[in-house]
């Protein structure tokens, strides 16, 4: 009995043992785990700020315009982080007519006729930004659906090392000369606006008309003989490696080329003529960060960033921002004069049936 007693107590001593020990591992354990949740919750809240201070822009690529710096200087101004993207105008239009039910993208930016294929697709929503008493009528959507924030003038962006003794081309017709064979870039017309630009460019220089592009297709089969290079998205980098020698393009990038980045490149504007055209920013229909969008469309239109479009070789919108300094890097006006204007409307219009038919023509 005294034995059997003793064995009792002794399991009562065990058992409390093993109690207390129970309590000590769950007390240790409750900090630990108070400590994993905290750090858990605190690991996820600046990913929680994060996305509350993004903005999703389409069709903003870092080596185009250079957007880089001016999405550097967005997050540094207002703390709202823009991811660089390399669509092009045509692929950013599809895609929010992809995600209408859902959209992802709070701002577009697109070459002007895109911007009145985007309204047509109801896939942009109105916004008059600060300074949109400063944009000309004819640079902007009267209800605000688009507006331009910078213009170019198409031209040939020609990489001097790259031509192996070759002559800087002066003309369209100098493209088609076959010793440019194998050296002539343009971006596809029938997806990105700067193809299509291109197009109405050489078509017009040559007697067409937005309403007749023969003149310009028959330009596209005869360079079909010069094997040209056609990539789909900007393609300043094969520029500058020589892997593109000419390419069809806006002055800015040149003159990026030229005075930032020390090329041995030069700006060419055709003999036959060009045209000049803006740029435009959208506010997204739906746009999940609406009022980040917006603050990112107010600041591309500030005296900041209409400085910095300036810097980059643009025409802002806003005259005022380019200073003198930065206009004289520009080729003569004599030579801008050879840029002729453009019905941007009808150009919109007719950049579809333009684009089925080039497609014909080249493949």
């Amino acid at each position: 009995m005294i034995r059997s007693s003793s064995r009792f107590a002794s399991s009562l001593d065990s058992l409390d043992a093993l109690v207390r020990r129970l309590v000590r591992a769950t007390m240790a354990a409750l900090p630990a785990g108070m400590i994993v949740a905290g750090a858990a919750l605190a690991a996820l809240a600046p990913r929680a700020a994060h996305a509350d201070a993004t903005a999703i822009c389409y069709n903003c690529p870092p080596e185009w315009a250079d957007w880089a710096s001016q999405i550097k200087a967005i997050e540094q101004k207002t703390g709202i982080r823009v991811p660089f993207d390399n669509k092009n105008s045509g692929q950013s239009i599809a895609q929010l007519m992809a995600e209408q039910k859902s959209p992802v993208a709070d701002v577009v930016y697109l070459g002007v006729s895109s911007a009145f294929q985007a309204k047509d697709k109801g896939v942009i929503q109105p916004y008059k930004p600060a300074h949109w008493d400063d944009i000309p009528a004819n640079m902007k959507d009267p209800q605000g659906y688009w507006f331009t924030i910078h213009s170019g003038t198409l031209g040939f962006f020609v990489n001097k090392d790259a031509l192996e003794g070759k002559p800087v081309p002066r003309s369209w017709a100098d493209l088609l000369k076959p010793e440019y064979k194998g050296m002539i870039g343009y971006l596809d017309p029938s997806s990105a606006f700067v193809g299509y630009a291109g197009a109405v460019a050489v078509n017009q220089a040559l007697g067409g008309t937005l309403e007749n592009f023969e003149p310009g297709l028959d330009w596209f089969r005869k360079l079909k003989a010069n094997a040209p290079i056609v990539p789909k998205q900007t393609a300043y980098a094969r520029v500058m490696s020589g892997e593109i020698p000419i390419l069809l393009d806006y002055d800015f990038d040149a003159y990026r080329a030229k005075y930032k980045d020390h090329a041995n490149v030069e700006f060419v504007i055709p003999r036959e003529g060009t045209i000049s055209v803006p740029y435009v920013m959208s506010l997204v229909k739906g746009a999940p960060h609406e009022a980040n969008g917006k603050k990112v469309l107010d600041f591309v239109l500030s005296d900041e960033g209409q400085k910095l479009w300036a810097e980059a070789y643009l025409r802002p919108v806003r005259a005022s921002a380019m200073n003198a300094d930065t206009a004289a890097k520009f080729l003569p006006a004599s030579d801008y004069a050879r840029a002729k204007p453009v019905d941007f409307g009808k150009m919109a219009e007719k950049q579809a049936s333009f684009g089925e038919r080039y497609l014909q023509v080249m493949h």
